[in-house]
């Protein structure tokens, strides 16, 4: 039976197909846009978005879930009979990062993952399936993430790199380490009925993450040094930034233990290259 893979075009689906067909699973890949391009042997895309019924569903080996949680809640919640033995989903570990924001619009977001979470918990009970949720870190690796590749192509386009002052510990995970550790929960019932926080390898001060990737870029750019003042100015002026600007010299770190001992995956440490900000070679 296949694999049914919700968010199959996000950057962790970008390796998580890959994953599955490497082990022999079939695979439905479900995406909002049709993917007729993309042909790949032993996936077989679906057009589609929940909460709406999905199209074409034969019995399911399972149900991995990259997108939003409410929408795969409210999707299960539609249904009389369980889809799938089993759920992967991924939520966040903003849940716990970003749990004393004073910013309007974070504090909603953590209260759709806290619902989403529960309410998938929920819905798998009543089906009688099994879940497990992972709450990665700040991802990275495949050139679709919103928080350090947009900094890698602007600095493409401008030739010049910020580098915001922060003392904060960060701990970037690669999306095909999460990949990597959906795999291990579908093949295992060690992390059913469990959330487990996901960081990556390494834990860096936020001025060093964003130095290496400055480093990381194959062309030349002029380092903008932002203090403190000037980034307490950006942050008064532009809104969208309060609630990292305030984060910088906090530590939004995660403890493996727990995932490792129940998975057996040691996150790699964070080493980038261009090709992880979709940039190639470029001069």
């Amino acid at each position: 039976m296949p694999v049914l893979v919700i968010g199959a075009t996000s950057q962790i689906g970008h390796f998580m197909l890959p994953r599955l067909v490497a082990a022999g699973q079939e695979v439905l890949a479900l995406s909002r846009q049709a993917q007729a391009r993309r042909q790949v042997a032993g996936v077989r895309w679906l057009q589609g978005q929940l909460p709406d019924a999905v199209p074409g569903l034969p019995p399911l080996d399972a149900v991995v879930s990259f997108g939003p949680l409410d929408g795969l809640g409210q999707w299960l919640s539609g249904l009389q009979a369980a889809p799938a033995p089993r759920v992967v989903a991924t939520s966040s570990m903003s849940l716990a990062s970003k749990r004393d924001s004073q910013v309007p619009a974070e504090r909603e977001l953590l209260a759709r993952l806290a619902n989403g979470e529960a309410g998938i918990a929920a819905q798998c009970q009543r089906l009688g399936m099994s879940w497990t949720l992972l709450r990665p870190s700040l991802i990275y690796g495949a050139g679709l993430d919103q928080s350090l590749t947009p900094i890698a192509r602007r600095a493409a386009r401008t030739r010049l790199f910020p580098l915001p002052a922060g003392r904060g510990l960060r701990q970037p995970v690669h999306a095909d380490d999460i990949a990597q550790a959906v795999m291990a929960c579908l093949q295992s019932d060690v992390a059913v009925g469990r959330t487990l926080c996901m960081g990556g390898g390494e834990r860096l001060p936020a001025a060093e993450m964003f130095a290496r990737v400055r480093d990381s870029l194959p062309f030349a750019t002029v380092p903008v040094h932002l203090g403190r003042p000037l980034m307490r100015l950006v942050a008064a002026l532009l809104p969208a930034t309060r609630g990292p600007v305030s984060r910088l010299d906090a530590d939004l770190v995660v403890d493996n233990s727990e995932f490792t001992e129940a998975l057996g995956i040691t996150p790699r440490p964070f080493r980038v290259d261009a090709s992880m900000w979709g940039l190639g070679g470029e001069g």
